[in-house]
C-alpha cells in the first residue's frame, strides 16, 4: 500500500463498517443567523417528518442509524409511536437534548438560578427529557447550559457552581442505571460575562462529582480561537469521560456549518486522537455525532455531506503508520513523526470509500445518489401548508 493508492484491507473494512455517526432532527428544519432564516420547500412540519428526512441520509452513507430529539422542539403525543415510526425508516432515537434558553423562567439562570423553584423547574424539565428516553429506548440525556452572567457582581460565580452541582445531582439521580448524562460545555454566549459550563475542565469537574455514567460532550464549535482541540480529545479519552462529539465547522464562533468545511485537517487530527486511543469502536461508548444548522444549503444533502467527511477523516486516520510514527516520535525525529502523519492526511480515500460503499450494497457516491432520487422534489411537492419545523420547534 503507497499513500496514493489505499487498499480496503481487512482491518479498514471492520473499523470503517462500525463507524456510526447520529444526526440531530432539528437540522431537518429551517434554521439561520439572528438575522435571517430561510425556508426551503419540503422542509419538515413535525418530527415524524424530520426522521423521514434523517433516513434518507443513513440510507445513502450506511452510517447514519439514529437521530437526536430536542425536547420541547420535537414534543409528540406518542412517543413510543414516533420510535415506531423510527424504525419503519431504519434508523432509531439517539440522545434526548434538552432546553433550558427558551423559557423567560430562565432569564438569570436555570439549574444555577439564584430562586429555588425555577432550579426545580429546570430539574423537572429533565426528568420530562428521561421520561422521553424511556418511551423512544434512548440511553443518553444531553445537558447544553446556557447559563451565566453578563455583568460583574451581577451573581455569585461559586454559588452558581454550588447550584449547578445540586441542581446535576438531582437529575442524574432520576437516570435509570443503563442510562447517561452527557454535560456539554460553550466558553460563551449566551452569558458573556462568565458562562457556568465554559471548558471542558469544567464539565469534567462537574462529571466526576456524579459518577461514572456522566461524561462530557465536545462541541468542535465551542472554543476559542487557536484552542487545540485534539488535546482536549486526548485528555478526555485518558480519564474514560468523553462522551460524545457534537461535529460542525466554524470561522468565528458557534457557526454550526457543515463539518470539515473550514479545517479538514483539525478534524482528521481528532479523529487520528480517536484511533490512536482505540476509542473508534462502538464499545467504547463515544458517541458521534452531528450539531449543525442549514440556513443556505438543502440540509438533507448537507447531512451527507458532513458524514462523509467524517467517515473520509476517519478512513485518513485509520491509515496513519502507527508503528512507523511510534519509532520516529521516539528517535525524535521531528519531520518524520510529521510527515507520517501527512502521508496518511493527504491520501484521497475516496475510492476507498466507494469501494466499501459497494460492498454494503450502497451506491458508491451517495450526493449523487441521492440528487438522482428525486426525494427533494418529491417532499417539496407533498409538503405543503402547516408551519415548516424551525430553530425552537
Amino acid at each position: 500500500m503507497t499513500a496514493t493508492t489505499p487498499v480496503l484491507d481487512a482491518r479498514l473494512r471492520k473499523a470503517l463498517g462500525e463507524q456510526t455517526i447520529e444526526l440531530p432532527s432539528w437540522a431537518f428544519g429551517n434554521s439561520g443567523t439572528r438575522f435571517k432564516v430561510f425556508g426551503t420547500p419540503g422542509t419538515p412540519r413535525d418530527p415524524y417528518e424530520k426522521i423521514a428526512d434523517a433516513a434518507q441520509v443513513h440510507a445513502f452513507t450506511g452510517i447514519a442509524p439514529r437521530v437526536s430529539l430536542h425536547v420541547p422542539w420535537d414534543l409528540v403525543d406518542d412517543f413510543a409511536d414516533l420510535a415506531r415510526h423510527a424504525k419503519e425508516h431504519g434508523v432509531s432515537i439517539g440522545m434526548i437534548n434538552s432546553n433550558l434558553f427558551q423559557d423567560d423562567a430562565y432569564k438569570l439562570g436555570s439549574l444555577t438560578h439564584a430562586d429555588p423553584a425555577v432550579r426545580r423547574k429546570a430539574v423537572a424539565h429533565h426528568v420530562q427529557c428521561i421520561d422521553v428516553m424511556r418511551a423512544t429506548g434512548s440511553k443518553e440525556l444531553k445537558i447544553w447550559l446556557p447559563d451565566g452572567t453578563n455583568y460583574p457582581g451581577q451573581d455569585s460565580i461559586r454559588a452558581r457552581q454550588d447550584r449547578l452541582a445540586e441542581s446535576l445531582a438531582a437529575v442524574y439521580e432520576e437516570l435509570d442505571d443503563d442510562h447517561r448524562m452527557v454535560l456539554e460545555y460553550k466558553f460563551f454566549e449566551p452569558a458573556f460575562y462568565h458562562t457556568d459550563v465554559p471548558d471542558w475542565g469544567t464539565s469534567l469537574l462537574h462529571c466526576l462529582a456524579l459518577g461514572e455514567r456522566a461524561k462530557v460532550v465536545l462541541d468542535t464549535g465551542h472554543h476559542a480561537p487557536g484552542t487545540n482541540i485534539e488535546f482536549i480529545v486526548a485528555q478526555l479519552l485518558r480519564q474514560g469521560r468523553l462522551g460524545a462529539f457534537d461535529f460542525n465547522s466554524r470561522f468565528y464562533a458557534d457557526d454550526d456549518l457543515m463539518a470539515g468545511a473550514a479545517d479538514p485537517f483539525q478534524l482528521f487530527r481528532i479523529m487520528h486522537e480517536i484511533v490512536e486511543a482505540d476509542a473508534l469502536r462502538p464499545e467504547s461508548g463515544v458517541n458521534f455525532m452531528l450539531d449543525q444548522c442549514h440556513n443556505i444549503e438543502d440540509k438533507i444533502p448537507g447531512q451527507i455531506r458532513s458524514v462523509m467527511n467524517v467517515q473520509e477523516a476517519t478512513a485518513k486516520a485509520l491509515l496513519v503508520d502507527a508503528e512507523a510514527l511510534d519509532a520516529a516520535q521516539r528517535a525524535g525525529d521531528v519531520l518524520g513523526a510529521h510527515g507520517v502523519l501527512m502521508d496518511a492526511y493527504n491520501t484521497d480515500v475516496r475510492g476507498l470509500l466507494a469501494d466499501l460503499r459497494t460492498e454494503q450494497g450502497l451506491d458508491p457516491a451517495p450526493m449523487r445518489a441521492f440528487a438522482a432520487s428525486g426525494y427533494l422534489d418529491k417532499i417539496a411537492a407533498a409538503r405543503v401548508g402547516g408551519t415548516q419545523a424551525g430553530w425552537g420547534a
